[in-house]
């Protein structure tokens, strides 16, 4: 007579079929981790651009006189006048042009690939406001072209 005998546990392919939904499974975990990882630079550099932009507006609404001289592109290069960082002295103009170079310097430092440039529309009338837009722009992983913010404001 057979000797037969109940046989129990796992055959070797169903464990191998664990295994690789196993594997599926934290491929996808480590997926959404990247994906959260990058989301969140994406946040900060958008946060620190804000930032930069309302700090650029606050300089141009303390410094109103100036106006025409806040404006810039993104290829000018702006120079720190020496006198406004003492107690002597300071024109207006040599107050905007210190802190454009200032803040260039700042985006630069804190974006990636960071440039901005200031568009400025003087009033068609006596009375009515200077309108400004700051441009902040960067490069961001996975987009071809640079991200940008703006921030348009009347003085």
């Amino acid at each position: 007579m057979a000797d037969k005998r109940k046989e129990s546990g796992f055959s070797m392919v169903e464990v191998l079929v664990a295994l690789v939904v196993l594997a599926i499974g934290l491929l996808g975990i480590a997926a959404l981790y990247l994906n959260s990882l990058q989301s969140g630079r994406t946040a900060i550099y958008r946060t620190q651009a804000i930032t930069l932009a309302a700090d650029l507006a606050d300089r141009i609404r303390m410094n109103r006189t100036a106006q025409a001289g806040y404006g810039t592109l993104f290829a000018d290069a702006e120079a720190v006048v020496g006198t406004c960082s003492t107690t002597g002295g300071c024109s207006d103009a040599d107050l905007a042009s210190t802190d454009l170079a200032n803040w260039k310097a700042a985006v630069a430092e804190q974006l990636p690939n960071g440039e901005g440039q200031v568009a400025v529309v003087m009033p068609a009338a006596a009375g009515e406001p200077t309108t400004y837009v700051v441009t902040v722009r960067w490069a961001e992983v996975g987009e071809a072209a640079p991200v940008t913010f703006q921030l348009g404001f009347q003085t």
